[in-house]
């Protein structure tokens, strides 16, 4: 044995021989609960491999905590120590394995299949091979808790009880008080089967229904206590009421959550998918959740004092102490952080004072620059809107903020009040600026998602919106689905092409010259179900009956050979790595659990529609796809593929490169030949004139470009 396994005081006492001290230690020792039997059969060890080699004594030892064990039937402490010193406590002749069956027949003698077992183990086998019979051990101990008549859980198949031992078959016979019996394996019971003890609420549901009912209906605390404790984890809201099915109805589900989960014994752990605990007591429950506050984040610190700071005023005054220095830490590195610590200690009754640096008026009273920062690191939506409210109320240059904040928000409900109070300014250049905004979102809509989906929601409503460029609407509208940026906002864009939506009401709005384009832009959308599309198409053909006799098939799509290459590369890498991995991951989530609350199935799901919606887009696009063959482009004329110099008015000049939508990057003077600007560069020659955003300009060069 390990020199390290023996007890400090007993080491001392063994290395200096004081026999009669190291009885009187071994005598307190050996009568704690529990006693520690692998240090002190460690010990017994070194007492017998000493100097002096008085095994007779380490034996005397061993005996008198055998018998202290004897007498208090710790029969399993009994097998430890067997296992740890049995030659030295009762010989090396093989009476060790006869030992250890005494002890077992003593741990287990109310078990009607304990000899049976210690047959089919083989313990009348090799009884020398003191290894082999530890084996057997864990055998048996694996074994014992499928006695006759004990009632298990199965996943899957619900509550039954053991209704047969087949030792020629090696299984256990299940019967289910639901469903059909079952078989299963010795070998398998322990990994299939989970006893349930008589506290046990699925086992109490079928031996004690009534009392189980009436617990349900009087004292919904106590029934979630039964839960909690018979499970003994954490569990999610979804895993309580799956224990208490048919006990507590689909109808009373609300009323009697709410009434058992506000005991001050419930412990609330995690954010999102909550999960709950019960403790011991009151004063556990309030240690728990100061532990766990601690222990958290910042922003879990802030949920944590919402959620629990009611329990008790002097864990919430703690809490908010903690907070508020927190904020103070926070100001100059993160402002957005202190800001939200501020708001949560407002709610809480515990506001800053006006004169902190982190209140909202000191914080509001910064330069442009911080502010700007600070509502970029606002992550509680609530939060960031009051934020909002307090640069209205304290910022004379509140404007230029909002204007500078409004590609970058990132939920359309905050979206909406910032342009309308933009609208409602007297100011010109407020007004050019949202304008300009506004008209970005129809050319680049990838740049600020949020807030073109802002835009097309609203659009359904806003004639104003919609007849911006209602054409550049329905072609950005059919293909973001199919955008990776737009993959949270799936669900909300598809809904926008549906009868009587968005894109029905801006194809009334297009002009006699936009009909054959948004047309195309229809036919491309592969997403779109035949009756979505045909939906569309009879109202785009109702407005424009000219174009019924025009190609309905969508036009080609001209792109740079390394575009396509790159296009194909992304295709295969959804269909061949991602699909089954999501697929895998779909499965793994489903497994975890109640899908109503099982996040992580919720976002593989959401996975995989961007991903089968983005794959049939691509493949769509593909088919259409043609390279550009710079080796014949003709720059006599402003065509796809030149390179393209534009001198203003005023002397500017700027240089413009013509490729397809999928080499689109107007930052780096890149255009779509299918965006407005294009259009009107297309067919134009040296000399001749376009009218630009800044007045006319006049076409200086054209040459081939070079990709």
């Amino acid at each position: 044995m390990a020199k390290a396994n023996v007890p400090p005081a007993l080491l001392t006492l063994i290395d200096v021989g004081e026999l009669e001290a190291l009885e009187d230690e071994w005598m307190r020792l050996i009568a704690e609960k529990p006693p520690d039997v692998v240090g002190l059969a460690a010990a017994a060890q070194r007492v017998s491999a000493g100097e002096s080699g008085d095994s007779d004594h380490a034996a005397f030892l061993l005996d008198l905590f055998d018998e202290q064990l004897k007498g208090r039937k710790a029969w399993r402490l009994r097998l430890e120590l067997l296992r740890h010193a049995g030659p030295l406590l009762v010989g090396e002749d093989g009476s060790v394995h006869d030992e250890i069956v005494a002890t077992l027949e003593k741990l287990y003698h109310d078990r009607e299949i304990l000899a049976g077992m210690l047959e089919e183990v083989g313990f009348g086998k090799a009884t020398h091979d003191v290894k082999k019979t530890w084996e057997k051990v864990e055998r048996i101990h694996a074994l014992m808790p499928y006695d006759l008549g004990t009632i298990v859980a199965m996943e899957g198949r619900g509550v039954g009880r053991v209704a047969d031992v087949n030792l020629q078959l090696s299984s256990f016979k299940v019967e289910f008080f639901t469903g059909s019996p079952l078989n299963v394996g010795f070998r398998a019971a322990p990994k299939m089967l989970d006893p349930l003890p008589e506290e046990h609420i699925l086992r109490r549901k079928i031996e004690q229904p009534e009392e189980i009912a009436k617990l349900a209906k009087d004292d919904p605390p106590a029934l979630l206590r039964v839960v909690l404790l018979s499970r003994g984890r954490e569990m999610a809201a979804g895993e309580v009421r799956a224990d208490l099915a048919g006990i507590v109805s689909d109808s009373r589900w609300a009323s009697w959550w709410n009434a058992a989960r506000k005991h001050p014994q419930v412990v609330v752990h995690g954010k999102g998918r909550q999960t709950y605990s019960w403790a011991e007591s009151e004063d556990h429950a309030l240690d728990a959740v100061w532990s766990a506050f601690e222990a958290a984040g910042p922003r879990k610190k802030i949920d944590l004092l919402r959620r629990e700071g009611e329990r008790d005023p002097d864990l919430a005054s703690r809490m908010a102490d903690n907070l508020s220095a927190l904020a103070a830490e926070a100001v100059d590195e993160d402002p957005g952080l202190a800001f939200e610590l501020a708001c949560s200690l407002d709610r809480a009754g515990h506001a800053p004072d006006p004169d902190d640096p982190w209140s909202p008026a000191s914080l509001m009273a910064s330069s442009e620059k911080k502010v700007l920062a600070l509502l970029d690191g606002v992550e509680d939506r609530t939060a960031r809107e009051t934020a909002y409210r307090e640069v209205r109320k304290r910022r004379e240059d509140w404007a230029r903020v909002y204007l500078a904040r409004l590609p970058r928000e990132e939920e359309t409900k905050l979206v909406e009040p910032l342009v309308a109070e933009l609208a409602e300014d007297d100011d010109e250049t407020t007004a050019k600026e949202l304008g300009r905004f506004l008209d970005r979102l129809l050319v680049q809509p990838q740049k600020s998602p949020t807030a073109f989906v802002w835009f097309a929601e609203s659009a359904a409503e806003d004639g104003e919106l919609r007849r911006r460029n209602p054409l550049r609407l329905l072609q950005h509208l059919f293909a973001a689905v199919g955008r990776e940026e737009f993959a949270s906002y799936r669900v909300r864009l598809r809904a926008l092409v549906e009868k009587g939506s968005t894109a029905a009401l801006a194809i009334r709005d297009l002009g006699d010259d936009q009909a054959p384009a948004a047309r195309e832009a229809l036919h491309r959308a592969g997403y779109l179900e035949s009756y979505e599309r045909d939906e569309l198409e009879r109202v785009l053909l109702l407005r424009f009956p000219a174009i019924d006799g025009e190609s309905q098939t969508a036009d080609v799509l001209w792109a740079t050979a390394d575009s396509i290459a790159a296009k194909r590369a992304e295709l295969d890498d959804i269909t061949k790595k991602e699909l089954p991995a999501n697929r895998t991951a779909i499965q793994v989530a489903r497994e975890m659990g109640d899908l109503r609350e099982n996040f992580e199935y919720k976002a593989a799901r959401q996975r995989h529609e961007y991903l089968s919606a983005r794959a049939t887009q691509l493949n769509g696009d593909l088919n259409r796809a043609r390279p550009i063959d710079f080796s014949v482009v003709d720059p006599s004329k402003v065509r796809v593929g030149t390179k393209v110099k534009l001198a203003g008015a005023n002397g500017d000049e700027r240089v413009l490169t013509v490729l397809g939508p999928w080499e689109s990057a107007p930052e780096n003077g890149i255009i779509s030949y299918e965006s407005d600007l294009a259009q009107k560069l297309l067919g134009k020659g040296v000399g001749e004139e376009i009218e630009g955003k800044e007045g006319k300009e006049t076409v200086a060069e054209i040459e081939v470009a070079k990709v």
